[in-house]
């Protein structure tokens, strides 16, 4: 009995509210969850808003009516909280426990800042009734929040637990943050050799990687790139992309000659005088020849167009 007892106490309790659910507190569970299973703590997830029950959770989030990280309370509803990120936005429970453990369960600092500024704010923002965009069309953006609301059972599934598509969303939640937790990883490590070949490179205009690295985020903190030559990893080909003038647009800082647009091999190489050239978008931000030097080629005339 008393071996039995022990046991119970090793069991963490995560408490969130029961009925219908949002994204953050999916993902403040799936954060959570990471951080125990990294510790290699059992833990059990329960949703209630019993608050007998919820005295005694370990982790309290979007539920109770206190937040208090030293004693891991994170709700976010109660009057005259006020806790917010630079710029405004208010957190939500996703962004309170993200706050304290974001560095341990991402491994760093670095990788805990990116993914806060990629998937967590987003999520406050969202919840707390902040607008990021604002609709050019009669249409509207297809969030993250989207694909998890789209999990609560509709009025007509009367058999459909909520619960058990809570715990799927926190299945589906905690693949996303360990992934982009690899992501945000692969992506430090490609920024540095990007800048590392961005300063050995003579023709700074054009810059020739080694490998298919994520580039778009650190050249845009340098004004003399035009184009970024890569090996294309599925096919053996090489790829030459225009380089935005930012990344909330699609306009390149030099497009492609615009008779180059929508070539294909059959023509692109008469008509650009690179023997080898397979394709150029129509949009003319990307071009595809066969050898490096192909696509090297494209690039200088593309520069000088």
């Amino acid at each position: 009995m008393a071996k039995k007892m022990k046991n119970k106490e090793k069991i963490k309790k995560l408490v969130t509210h029961n009925g219908s659910f949002h994204a953050d507190d999916i993902f403040a569970c799936a954060a959570l969850s990471l951080l125990l299973e990294k510790k290699k703590q059992k833990f059990e997830i329960i949703r209630t808003r019993d608050e007998k029950i919820i005295k005694t959770g370990d982790y309290v989030f979007d539920v109770g009516g206190i937040y208090n990280a030293g004693k891991n309370k994170f709700d976010h509803h109660q009057v005259g909280f006020k806790e917010k990120r630079k710029g405004g936005i208010i957190l939500s429970s996703f962004g309170l426990v993200w706050r304290k453990y974001g560095p341990e369960i991402a491994g760093s600092k670095k990788v805990s800042e990116i993914i806060e500024k990629k998937l967590v704010a987003p999520i406050d923002a969202w919840d707390n009734g902040f607008d990021l965009v604002k609709n050019k069309y009669d249409i509207s953006p297809y969030y993250i929040q989207h694909a998890f609301a789209i999990l609560r059972p509709t009025w007509k599934e009367k058999k459909l637990s909520e619960d058990i598509m809570f715990r799927k969303g926190v299945s589906i939640a905690k693949e996303i943050i360990a992934r982009e937790i690899i992501q945000a990883n692969d992506s430090i490590e490609a920024s540095r050799m990007v800048v590392s070949i961005y300063k050995k490179s003579k023709n700074k205009k054009i810059i020739v990687l080694d490998r298919e690295y994520p580039y778009e985020y650190t050249l845009q903190s340098f004004s003399e790139p035009m184009f970024v030559i890569y090996p294309r990893e599925t096919d053996g080909t090489w790829g030459v992309k225009a380089v935005r003038k930012d990344l909330q647009s699609f306009k390149n800082r030099k497009d492609f000659p615009k008779k180059w647009a929508g070539l294909r091999e059959d023509t692109l190489p008469k008509v650009s005088g690179v023997p080898d050239a397979v394709f150029c978008h129509k949009a003319l931000f990307l071009a595809v020849a066969k050898s490096k030097k192909g696509a090297i080629r494209l690039a200088e005339i593309a520069v000088k167009s």
